[in-house]
């Protein structure tokens, strides 16, 4: 067959590059006729996800640790370069595979013993992500503007769903468009936080959230890395319609992996500058106190970042929901994420900071076993052969060890975790350890799943003879 034959016998796409055409998938494979892009919008997707105050937020809590200066910047390099590290990785499984992340956790996890960890992990996570986003973004355009909260909010949150309806291209337009808007705005923070307020201060045994040196650390460190394995089960999302050759799938990864490190190491370290100098336990507050007559670009950069996370937030969610089964459109999946993240903003406006963290650390303790699992079936399990992308939606494949795997290293991390919401035995008795409580649940996610692998499935219902339906979730996949 000749080229051109090939050429006329290949379907033309309805959707490829079209920005301002409402995206027609939804949790379904993406045909080869669809896929397009270059590796290099990775890099700008999760660049401008990470020009998000949430970051600066977590920086700004270095000093309550009583950690030195030296010690907060090496955890934040440390704790990004290993969630970027993860990032990438994951990344090139949705070159690979051309399929969201939570449909390829079906592979070891089973297609119903997946519905669990996505319902939390995705669905729990992007309201979550969304809410705090937007109390951020909301509180930070209310100071600016002086019109009230739930306005600003409001606003920010149908900018939100409009976009995320569109979907992937608008959104992969928008994040560059972003970049190129907040890059500058967050330099210029940078600049006043050095200059009018910026401290290289010593450790601080009698800070409020001394836990000792090394657990302080840990901790702190661990907070940069969660906050990027939060964004682990959405990684494929927006690398899943990149053209699967070798070269697409390697340079996808060093971009989303340096898109990533960039800016939660830049952002955290202003973040550690910020706290050291603040005399507001309000983060908005002492950003604005800070800029002095540099707090308009400041406060706009906040405002603004909150659609460049968001977006994704809002995304995933709704395909999370479309994993689930649940008979809604993806337009109907953004529509309630989005009033259900803005009635939580109203409640949590106040106490964000300590809201954030403990939604943090939740989030962490379930998605570090998730992404294990993940990573080891496409590595070992042999999930990265795209002949078996039709298991991913076959229904007969109830149950998998992978879940054993993922709900054994939830149970395993739960004496160490350390939160307000709940503290396990283990830190109460060693609480200069620091939370380890994500790294628990990654190990015993992994050894259970080395362990477990090459059983039979636990559940598989019918007869083997029959043919999965590739089309499984396609009318789950309808957008409108």
């Amino acid at each position: 067959m000749t080229e051109g034959t090939q050429a006329q016998n290949t379907p033309a796409p309805i959707y490829g590059s079209a920005v301002t055409k409402v995206e027609p998938f939804g949790v379904d494979h993406i045909p080869d006729n669809e896929r397009h892009g270059k590796p290099s919008s990775q890099f700008f997707v999760w660049f401008a996800a990470g020009l998000n105050f949430p970051i600066i937020l977590l920086g700004f809590s270095a000093a309550w640790f009583g950690m030195s200066f030296s010690a907060a910047v090496t955890a934040i390099v440390i704790g990004a370069a290993l969630g970027s590290l993860l990032m990438a990785v994951m990344s090139r499984m949705g070159v690979r595979l051309g399929v969201p992340q939570q449909i390829q956790a079906r592979g070891p996890l089973g297609f119903f013993g997946n519905f669990l960890p996505v319902a939390y992990i995705n669905v729990f996570a992007g309201v979550g992500w969304a809410a705090v986003t937007v109390i951020l973004g909301g509180k930070a355009f209310a100071e600016l503007t002086h019109l009230p909260y739930w306005l600003c909010a409001l606003a920010l949150t149908a900018v939100e769903l409009v976009v995320s309806i569109y979907g992937y291209n608008m959104i992969n337009y928008l994040q560059r468009v972003l970049t190129y808007v907040l890059t500058p705005l967050f330099l210029l923070i940078t600049v006043v936080a050095i200059a009018r307020g910026g401290s290289l201060f010593h450790a601080n045994p009698h800070a409020d959230g001394y836990i000792g040196s090394t657990g302080g650390w840990v901790t702190f460190s661990g907070w940069f890395l969660s906050f990027l394995v939060a964004w682990a089960p959405f990684a494929s999302d927006y690398s899943r319609y990149l053209p699967d050759t070798p070269e697409v799938v390697t340079r996808t990864a060093w971009y989303t992996g340096l898109g990533n490190f960039v800016t939660i190491c830049w952002l955290g370290i202003v973040g550690v500058v910020v706290g050291g100098s603040a005399t507001s336990s309000d983060s908005i507050t002492a950003l604005h106190e800070l800029a002095g007559p540099f707090a308009v670009p400041a406060l706009l950069a906040v405002g603004l970042s909150a659609l460049a996370q968001n977006f994704l937030n809002v995304y995933g969610g709704a395909i999370s929901v479309q994993t689930l089964r649940i008979p809604v459109t993806r337009s109907q999946a953004v529509t309630g994420i989005c009033l259900l993240a803005y009635a939580i903003s109203l409640w949590g406006e106040s106490g964000t900071e300590a809201k954030f963290k403990v939604f943090l650390n939740l989030t962490a303790y379930f998605i570090a076993p998730f992404a294990a699992v993940l990573l080891l079936d496409f590595y070992l399990g042999g999930r990265s052969d795209a002949s078996r992308i039709a298991e991913l939606y076959d229904r007969r494949r109830v149950l998998d060890w992978g879940f054993v795997a993922w709900a054994g290293g939830v149970a395993a991390s739960v004496p160490f975790w350390q939160s307000s919401f709940y503290t396990g035995p283990f830190s109460k008795a060693y609480p200069g350890a620091g939370d380890l409580s994500m790294f628990v649940a990654a190990g015993a996610g992994v050894a259970l799943y080395l362990l477990t692998y090459r059983f039979k499935p636990l559940w598989v219902r019918g007869s083997s003879a029959e043919t999965p339906d590739p089309s499984a979730d396609k009318a789950a996949a309808v957008t409108s």
